[in-house]
């Protein structure tokens, strides 16, 4: 049994229920910028930390601690990419740099490279220890959140091996190989769907699907190689939860620049959108009729207060207090100030809560 959950406003806000202010919490909020986790990483591998349930637990809770009552959600330490290391691939995260495949797939015929019936609890039972542990340590302050990445995403770097800017390679598949493409984001959406569902199982009270790479796809694309597993995903996961006896969990997804499919995003099974600072909040209620989140530009914890309050106060009138999460438009960077961070939470609470 896990300890009796004393804040529920995010699940209560994500499920379209009456919330006295606004909740909020921040992507990749455990990290990065906190000074405390800088000191204790130390010089230990990223992967490594995310592998060890003691340490991902200890980095999960840092942000709760460091910003006492002024979060309303930890979400489990770890990274999108391991998914393809579940399936077989390599994935070095390298500093100063960021994921890196020494092997990535680049002609059809790698796909047999991977391992197309994958265990995940096996082969991700320790991020299922972590979540496990996690929500014993939090004894109930507030809600864990799991995660995976969006199965076009995954792809992406699974392709291209990393970062990029030109997209050359993943572009070169989905025009020259789309049904190899396809067969692809099929296994990945399967991992995606047990995973989260084992997340479940473990004690992660919320979801959000990362389609981080959303916005290098045109409507016509996005709606080939992306929307059609977000859908999926927002189906089964629910299903197979039910089936197990286990209560579904609200469903996040967050497909970063792709302002486009909001409408199509709308007629999902997810409970809430993730929206990055592309939108107008006002715009964006009237086309979403599901609970929203976001979308201050993390750019803007690099000015001054009062441009943090002035936006706060703009973004919360314009999502407006019900149906709503407060949340950066995408993660924070390992250079911010976590001072300018509690103002912008302190604000967010201050102006959630005097809000009609």
């Amino acid at each position: 049994m896990f300890p009796e959950l004393k804040n529920d406003l995010i699940l209560r806000a994500a499920k379209g229920e009456k919330v006295e202010r606004p909740p909020v919490w921040i992507m990749r909020q455990a990290g990065r910028y906190l000074p405390e986790y800088k000191q204790f990483k130390g010089n230990d591998d990223f992967f490594d930390l995310c592998r060890t349930p003691e340490k991902a637990a200890t980095i999960t809770i840092q942000p709760i601690d460091h910003y006492p009552g002024l979060i309303d959600a930890a979400i489990i330490f770890n990274d999108i990419l391991v998914i393809p290391q579940a399936l077989g691939m390599t994935v070095e995260m390298k500093e100063n740099v960021g994921p890196s495949f020494p092997d990535p797939l680049r002609v059809p015929s790698d796909i047999n490279k991977l391992n197309f019936n994958p265990d995940v609890k096996k082969e991700l039972g320790w991020a299922l220890e972590a979540i496990t542990l996690t929500r014993h340590r939090l004894a109930g302050r507030v809600p864990l959140l799991g995660f995976v990445g969006a199965p076009w995403t995954l792809l992406v770097y699974m392709i291209e091996g990393g970062g990029t800017k030109m997209f050359r390679f993943v572009k070169e598949w989905i025009f020259t190989y789309p049904e190899e493409c396809h067969k692809l984001l099929d296994l990945l959406t399967s991992t995606c769907i047990d995973f989260l569902v084992e997340q479940v199982r473990a004690g992660a009270q919320m979801v959000q699907v990362f389609e981080s790479w959303a916005s290098e796809l045109g409507p016509i694309d996005f709606n080939e190689f992306s929307l059609p597993y977000l859908k999926r995903i927002a189906i089964e996961v629910p299903k197979k939860l039910q089936s197990l006896g286990i209560e579904p969990v609200p469903m996040t997804v967050f497909a970063k620049g792709a302002w486009y499919a909001l409408k199509d995003l709308d007629q999902t099974n997810y409970d809430v959108i993730s929206l990055d600072w592309l939108y107008d909040p006002a715009l964006a209620r009237s086309n979403s009729t599901k609970s929203l989140q976001g979308n201050i530009d993390p750019g803007l914890m690099y000015g001054s207060d009062e441009a943090i309050t002035k936006r706060v106060e703009q973004m919360i009138t314009g999502f407006g207090k019900q149906k709503y999460i407060v949340n950066f438009g995408h993660g924070t960077h390992p250079f911010m100030d976590p001072k300018k961070i509690e103002w912008f939470l302190k604000e967010v609470h201050r102006v959630g809560s005097e809000a009609n």
